[in-house]
């Protein structure tokens, strides 16, 4: 389930509930939206520290949430692996706050993975600043995963090059 937080992706559908997410939890039932890959939830302003939380995601494999822009507000699920996706964008803004996000996780106590995405070369500043400034066993939780599809589209151009190779060999 994809959970929206600051309604960036389904605030068009606010209208589908009569109910919040707060009314939604206490009756136990979410008001989900439908998604080609799973289930999406509008709950802007949900409190991860709310009672019956997990409880009421107990009917999923994996629960998402994005936060958008996070500020200050960020916060990690109690008692579960919470693995998070921050997204570099171009620009000089984006790597300092990211980089603040993962000065606050390198202070948790248990494990966490974070992935980086977006801009490769701000994705870059921001893996080269973590292995200046922290321990190596945080930084080796931090991976980048910034324009992977530049590996596919490569892989796929080889494919085809290889495929036309041997379909003129063949003939």
């Amino acid at each position: 389930m994809l959970v929206d937080l600051h309604g960036r992706l389904f605030s068009a559908s606010a209208t589908r509930s009569l109910f919040d997410w707060k009314h939604q939890l206490a009756y136990k039932q979410l008001n989900t939206l439908p998604q080609l890959y799973g289930d999406g939830w509008l709950a802007p302003g949900l409190r991860l520290d709310t009672a019956d939380l997990l409880q009421a995601w107990q009917a999923y494999d994996f629960v998402i949430l994005d936060a958008g822009p996070i500020g200050n507000t960020f916060m990690l699920l109690q008692d579960t692996h919470s693995p998070v996706i921050a997204e570099v964008q171009p620009g000089v803004d984006s790597p300092q706050r990211v980089f603040r996000l993962l000065k606050t996780l390198s202070q948790e106590e248990r494990p966490v993975s974070i992935g980086l995405l977006g801009d490769t070369a701000n994705c870059d500043q921001v893996l080269a600043a973590c292995s200046h400034f922290f321990e190596q066993s945080f930084t080796q939780t931090v991976y980048s995963v910034a324009l992977e599809t530049d590996a596919f589209a490569a892989l796929a151009v080889r494919m085809t090059h290889e495929e036309t190779h041997r379909l003129t060999r063949c003939t």
